[in-house]
């Protein structure tokens, strides 16, 4: 059974070929242009996903060496995301699905970063009750994972999400987009010791739920004062609030998932979503691994945790091989 499956919900416009739960081709286009404006321009990215949507289509049909009229079912992403963005891909995937007379399966995002896990792995190597951080786009939200199928939020933030903290702070820094990563390759530049002039906030005692603005606004308040005092901010100095913004960012997410782990009595702790590629957060998760003695797995590839249309295809596979 071949299947075509499209992810179109923000900046990257994707096409996959799978084969059963098995991916043999994945074409993905980034959307480059959004540096300018330091964020993703919803009119624009519609543009940009109708111009890439279709050779995108035609390069992973080529890669996969099947004709269209060989595919058996097709999958899209329809929710949640930037509705200009989403259109493309659905009304695409809609138009092949009723020229080609086959079925369609509309798909969760954020159900799709999580089932991300299941690429190149099997079934089994997932261990419930599970629980799962996922740090996407808008979205940084803690789910307890009972079965394949039942999912629950157990927390959620109350502001910014991580990823958008992560292009905000970028964009003072005049560092363009997209945040994380540039912030990231400059985080791993520093080569002194952790200073903590960002504050650790973890809110009420026990809280499963999240809050940034506060750390977003430290950060510009220090920016500021920075440049205030010498006029410019140097090159020395970036490199040291990228790293120190970056820890503390990333012992937020991770000490909220060992604490949503040991009070669920879960057995794996899950990582899902574009954050999910950073190295520090991985580590770090993995040392609480290793602690607490609760298992860990995130997206076996980097391509798999960022916007792919492999993840839209291995949720909507299971969804139709089991219900």
């Amino acid at each position: 059974m071949y299947i075509l499956a499209f992810e179109t919900s923000c900046d990257d416009t994707s096409v996959a070929v799978m084969r059963d739960d098995i991916c043999i081709a994945l074409s993905t286009r980034t959307q480059l242009e959004h540096d300018a404006t330091g964020g993703v321009v919803p009119e624009v990215a519609a543009r940009l996903h109708a111009n890439a949507i279709f050779p995108c289509i035609d390069d992973a049909l080529c890669d996969a060496q099947i004709p269209l009229n060989q595919i058996d079912m097709i999958a899209c992403t329809d929710r949640p995301g930037l509705a200009p963005s989403l259109l493309t891909g659905l009304v695409t995937a809609e138009t092949l699905a009723l020229s080609l007379g086959k079925p369609l399966f509309r798909i969760d995002h954020i159900e799709s970063h999580i089932f991300a896990n299941f690429l190149e792995r099997s079934e089994s190597d997932i261990i419930y009750p599970a629980v799962v951080l996922t740090v996407s786009g808008w979205h940084t939200e803690l789910y307890i994972w009972r079965s394949l199928f039942d999912l629950e939020m157990i927390g959620q933030t109350h502001d910014d999400a991580a990823w958008e903290c992560f292009d905000k702070v970028s964009k003072m820094m005049g560092m363009g987009f997209p945040g994380w990563k540039k912030i990231a390759d400059l985080a791993s530049q520093y080569t002194g010791e952790y200073q903590g002039i960002f504050p650790l906030v973890m809110l009420e005692k026990d809280s499963l739920d999240f809050s940034f603005s506060w750390l977003k606004s430290a950060v510009k308040r220090h920016i500021d004062h920075e440049k205030n005092t010498l006029e410019w901010l140097t090159d020395n100095r970036k490199i040291q609030i990228a790293y120190e913004f970056e820890e503390v960012v990333t012992e937020v997410l991770s000490k909220k998932l060992e604490r949503a782990a040991i009070k669920k009595w879960a057995k794996m702790m899950v990582l899902a979503g574009g954050v999910s590629a950073n190295t520090k957060l991985k580590d770090k998760i993995q040392k609480i691994s290793n602690r607490i003695d609760i298992l860990f797995i995130s997206p076996k590839k980097n391509i798999y945790s960022m916007d792919n249309a492999a993840m839209v295809w291995i949720r909507a596979y299971y969804e139709y091989s089991k219900k």
